[in-house]
């Protein structure tokens, strides 16, 4: 009986756990699935748009949503983006809203990457001229290399609309055209404005978008839209990445990152300087992947660190602290050369400076800790003074803050006569092995004798 009970409720654990696990289960071919994005494009927007496909093809779902408001973003992220939904098997409407979104720079491809477009009223799209991780300008020769790239990019996807949608689209990268929704309907850069996601799907109900090659119509008669909003990880992700990808935050966590950690080395035992170190760190290091930094620079970082190091451990009169505090210097900005993104001189001038007297003070004080007597147990009693009270001949009783300890003369010492004040050289479990204190006499009123 029992294990007919145990074999029951494993079955309704199973099932519950498939309920919980598969939520595509309640959806049908009349589904829409809602995505909303209004930040930068960031890592955790192509992650939402897989999930959110992968979540309608399992489910049969009738089409994706997405509802857009984004000044840009990096051109790697947005190629992940524009090859995920061509090559979905369900249809993506990219929908640029509310009022007054717009569809920038990177925006712009994810739009006309979709199998239909649509705009709120008020909104805009376009400006997708190549600039730095900065929104500074490029030098010539990159962003004429960069141009030439994303015009044909733009192109590609825009030929499906027509000529006038092309050269659009063309603009927008070469020259920084922008559009307004009523400008971007009349170029066919969109298929249609509209006020909401209701609205959207009703004027879209009946047209046919190209999927994978071949002409589907959209039936959106008994849509059922289901909101699929970004989960609270992906939220504090995102918030997160938009922070910390500005180049002085990425050095700085960098620094900070590894000054906790070899604080935690030093001073061992607390674990909470380690632990910070540590996601510092690796934040630091996921910012720096996304801004396409030269990894060389940050072998120049941690060389610099070990300069300081050593400073310290063999004293050069500053020398290798001059060393590590230039070579930091030269890291820093090996670090961001090539990138586009502008060398926070002012950040690496502070963090190198600050660096500096970290490892002046608190490494210094800590590696002064470990070289300093121990003020408590066995290794408290070396070097300690005391006095014989009995002859040590070559063993005998000496007197050692206030306790009376067995002794022994040091090897080439023969005798001591009692009242002789000695010092600790070594212990061995309750022995003590000593020595006189040089050129002393008997100290007066303090002479015993030996029992």
């Amino acid at each position: 009986m029992n294990r007919w009970t145990t074999l029951l409720l494993t079955i309704l654990a199973l099932l519950a756990l498939l309920l919980i696990v598969s939520p595509a289960a309640a959806a049908d071919e009349d589904t829409v699935y809602v995505l909303t994005f209004d930040s930068a494009v960031t890592p955790i927007l192509v992650s939402y748009i897989e999930r959110g496909i992968d979540l309608a093809e399992q489910s049969g779902a009738a089409a994706i949503v997405l509802r857009l408001d984004t000044p840009g973003g990096q051109v790697d992220l947005t190629q992940d983006i524009v090859k995920a939904i061509r090559a979905s098997r369900v249809p993506v409407i990219v929908y640029v809203w509310p009022t007054g979104a717009m569809a920038g720079s990177a925006g712009t491809f994810i739009t006309l990457a979709g199998h239909a477009a649509a705009m709120a009223p008020g909104s805009t799209i376009g400006a997708a001229s190549p600039i730095s991780g900065d929104g500074a300008d490029l030098d010539e020769t990159s962003k004429k290399k960069a141009t030439n790239i994303l015009a044909a990019d733009i192109e590609n996807l825009a030929k499906r609309r027509g000529d006038e949608a092309v050269a659009w689209a063309r603009g927008a990268v070469e020259e920084a055209a922008a559009a307004t929704a009523d400008q971007a309907l009349a170029l066919s850069v969109i298929d249609v404005i509209a006020t909401d996601v209701d609205d959207l799907l009703s004027q879209l109900n009946g047209q046919e978008v190209e999927i994978q090659g071949q002409m589907k119509p959209l039936n959106f008669a008994n849509a059922q839209i289901e909101e699929l909003p970004l989960t609270d990880l992906e939220s504090f992700l995102n918030t997160l990445i938009n922070a910390i990808i500005l180049p002085g935050v990425a050095i700085m966590l960098i620094v900070l990152g590894i000054q906790a950690i070899l604080s935690e080395f030093s001073q061992p035992g607390g674990y909470v300087a380690g632990i910070v170190g540590a996601v510092a760190l690796m934040l630091g290091m996921y910012a720096l992947g996304i801004l396409n930094a030269n990894w060389i620079g940050l072998g120049f970082i941690a060389l610099s660190f070990i300069l300081f190091f050593l400073d310290i451990k063999a004293p050069t009169h500053g020398v290798l602290t001059a060393g590590g505090l230039v070579t930091f210097i030269f890291g820093s900005a090996v670090l961001f050369s090539g990138t586009g993104v502008p060398i926070p001189w002012g950040t690496i001038i502070v963090l190198a400076v600050f660096s500096v007297l970290f490892f002046a003070f608190v490494i210094a004080k800590a590696i002064s800790a470990q070289h300093r007597r121990p003020a408590w147990g066995a290794e408290s009693l070396i070097g300690e003074e005391g006095v014989t009270r009995t002859v040590l001949d070559p063993a005998g009783m000496v007197l050692i803050q206030g306790e009376w300890w067995k002794a022994e003369l040091e090897p080439g010492q023969t005798s001591l006569p009692a009242g002789r004040r000695i010092t600790v050289t070594a212990r061995h479990g309750f022995n003590l092995h000593v020595r006189p204190l040089d050129d002393q006499d008997s100290l007066p009123g303090n002479t015993y004798h030996s029992k």
